[in-house]
């Protein structure tokens, strides 16, 4: 199911990191450790600051306290665009393709924008951004307008204008939302095959079995504070995780 951990150094973590809106705390004091070639989900309920931690990670927002180092490099409080030129991509919860260009538009505009996008001509874009499209399935669809596709298939559209961008660390914020089980089991598929290309991923996701089926370590969110961090299979049957997230019923399905 999932790779060994490469390196005992972590390529990204954060440190006490909290984000306060007005005398609401979001987040508060969150550590967290991402390695190289892991798959680490973050999984809470709804408003527990998932996607804050991942603003925060991205750029989005800087924190209030706390840090944030990228290959022990000090990203915190940095603007996106410097982030994303440092290899760390992200996907959005709310999928919105640029309006009126084709899907093979769109993605080059992810390849003009990341890491590599500074030593790309247009049509170096165009070639990176084709080469993304067949990797996870969209290359017939390429001059179709992006607007035009199904949920599904602008979830994959997602991914791939994150992946145009070269990212060493790839953040996926909700990327299973609204699909069916087939789709699911396809965007399994095409995570871990992100993964073995070389990519690190974080992955927010309240789909369960796909968070069992791909992750190496999740830790969990309530109310901003992280209330556990282990395995699937120790996070999952873990007491308070059940009673603040999951339910009784889950434990009663799972067994």
């Amino acid at each position: 199911m999932s790779a060994q951990v490469s390196s005992k150094q972590p390529i990204l973590r954060g440190e006490g990191i909290s984000k306060f809106f007005g005398g609401l705390a979001a987040v508060s004091d969150v550590d967290f450790e991402l390695y190289p070639g892991e798959i680490l989900g973050l999984i809470g309920p709804n408003g527990a600051g998932k996607t804050t931690v991942i603003n925060m990670i991205s750029g989005a927002y800087t924190p209030s306290k706390g840090r944030i180092f990228f290959k022990e490099k000090d990203i915190t409080g940095m603007k996106p665009y410097q982030i994303a030129h440092l290899g760390i991509s992200r996907t959005f919860q709310v999928v919105k393709p640029f309006k009126g260009m084709t899907v093979r538009e769109n993605v080059s505009v992810g390849a003009m924008f990341g890491a590599k996008g500074r030593e790309r001509s247009a049509k170096e874009a165009i070639e990176a951004a084709d080469e993304v499209l067949e990797f996870v399935g969209l290359a017939d669809m390429a001059d179709k307008p992006a607007d035009s596709l199904n949920v599904a298939s602008r979830k994959r559209l997602e991914v791939a204008k994150a992946l145009a961008m070269g990212p060493e660390v790839l953040l996926l914020d909700e990327v299973m939302a609204g699909l069916n089980f087939g789709e699911i089991d396809k965007a399994v598929e095409l995570i871990l095959k992100v993964r073995e290309s070389g990519v690190t991923i974080l992955v927010i996701e309240h789909v369960m079995r796909a968070i069992k089926a791909i992750t190496d370590r999740i830790f969990v969110l309530r109310h901003g504070v992280k209330i556990a961090d282990g395995p699937p299979e120790e996070v999952l049957n873990d007491e308070e995780v059940i009673k603040a997230y999951l339910g009784r019923r889950y434990k009663e399905l799972v067994g």
